[in-house]
């Protein structure tokens, strides 16, 4: 099975644990067996690996999101990476591209597409082969999955079946309703549009040629920038006339809001916090060094990051998107492929970070032009190269690099150090790369 997971958005509805570059689906919120906890991405990612170990997953993510992706998922999983945001169906044309040109996946071969972050069990992954395999009969050039609705949603779109087999023709799409017209929609047998469609590659390489000029894969991704944004949705679905739709009546979540996502946890406290008895369905998630204790609270979710501070009703926390747009604050925390930062404490002339890298991995070997670092290493052992000379470190040792010195550190095991950057003008940009033989 070859599958396209689209992976993009900020996530601002799960403020203050998610910002631009560390979006929803990565946040780890569901537990393991083992105790630890994985993030959405993660939990699709081994559940489509336990369905199908030989398949095909690509991820057509934004350039911000690789670093997370390769941090939770290794190397080895296939990126299409968008140079910017052009929408669904340049996203989806590229990605087709790269299955067919850097993978080498026959173009008679099927293709399934499906948002990362759905909150589902096995049955939907089987239910994906199962689409794959219909496509691939080439009855219809799009077979989109329907989602059973188990209540009259204004947040999907709505695809009217032409009878109430488990394979059928489309009838018609309707655009998101309100709820009265969505419970009309529900009587007339309507299925929620989930995003989750199936293709012969072959069949959106035609289109995308038709719509685009370019020969493969590597000239699409050059001139993507200047590629017009539109919705596969527009571009393609509404248009098509051999189109079907697949019932699925197994368990679909959109955890796109606090509200939906604590109702899929399985722990209402995750951290360190504290509830009294007389709280009532409370959910607390704290990724901050500090006690949290809620008392004589009811539906209210309580998340706390580096970002910032939420205490919200569940209900109101669905409309908090524009109130996070008001807020202007640098990335606290992000997941990179190399490890991890989090920022401590920010000063007029200096910036302290704790940074962790993992084992094996290290910095890019690069140099400030306006800042001076200091790193102390708080655990692990590893090596640093400054301006050529190699030495080991470890445990308590102090490295200070002056404005101009290039250098780098490589962790032999898991490295934890504490970076203070020192200088009038700190900047992110502020960052020149070196080859490191």
């Amino acid at each position: 099975m070859n599958i396209i997971l689209l992976s993009g958005g900020s996530g601002k509805r799960l403020w203050p644990l998610s910002n631009d570059i560390r979006s929803k689906q990565f946040i780890k919120l569901f537990k393991q067996e083992d105790g630890s906890y994985e993030s959405m991405v993660q939990r699709v990612y081994r559940q489509i690996k336990k369905v199908d170990p030989e398949g095909t997953i690509t991820i057509a993510t934004s350039k911000a999101q690789i670093s997370a992706i390769h941090n939770q998922l290794g190397d080895q999983v296939g990126i299409s990476a968008e140079l910017c945001r052009r929408d669904t169906f340049p996203a989806i044309a590229l990605a087709s591209a790269y299955l067919a040109d850097i993978k080498g996946v026959d173009p008679e071969e099927s293709v399934v597409v499906c948002p990362v972050d759905p909150y589902v069990e096995e049955d939907y992954f089987r239910a994906l082969k199962d689409l794959a395999d219909q496509a691939k009969k080439g009855q219809a050039n799009l077979v989109l999955m329907g989602i059973t609705p188990t209540y009259p949603s204004e947040k999907y779109g709505y695809i009217l079946p032409v009878d109430k087999n488990p394979v059928t023709e489309v009838s018609s799409f309707r655009e998101k309703p309100d709820k009265e017209t969505a419970e009309e929609y529900i009587k007339k047998g309507a299925l929620w549009n989930g995003g989750v469609f199936a293709y012969k590659l072959k069949y959106v390489l035609e289109k995308a040629h038709e719509m685009i000029q370019f020969t493969d894969y590597q000239d699409l991704y050059s001139i993507y920038e200047s590629l017009p944004k539109i919705s596969f949705d527009y571009a393609m679905v509404e248009k098509e006339e051999k189109i079907q739709v697949m019932r699925f009546t197994g368990i679909w979540k959109d955890l796109g809001t606090w509200n939906t996502l604590t109702e899929s946890m399985e722990e209402q406290v995750i951290g360190d916090a504290i509830m009294n008895e007389t709280c009532r369905d409370v959910h607390i998630i704290n990724e901050l060094g500090m006690p949290i204790l809620a008392m004589g609270l009811q539906d209210v979710v309580i998340s706390a990051s580096p970002e910032g501070i939420l205490v919200s009703d569940k209900e109101q926390s669905s409309y908090i998107k524009p109130f996070v747009d008001q807020i202007d604050q640098r990335v606290m925390y992000a997941e990179k492929s190399w490890g991890s930062f989090r920022i401590l404490d920010v000063e007029k002339e200096s910036l302290t970070i704790k940074v962790t890298l993992n084992e094996g991995h290290s910095m890019n070997y690069h140099s400030h032009k306006n800042r001076d670092e200091v790193w102390t290493v708080i655990s692990g052992t590893g090596k640093t190269v400054v301006d050529g000379m190699e030495q080991n470190v470890r445990q308590g040792d102090v490295i200070t690099m002056q404005a101009g010195c290039r250098h780098t550190i490589m962790a032999n095991t898991e490295l934890k150090l504490i970076e203070v950057q020192i200088g009038k003008e700190i900047s992110v940009y502020d960052k020149q790369k070196y080859q490191l033989d």
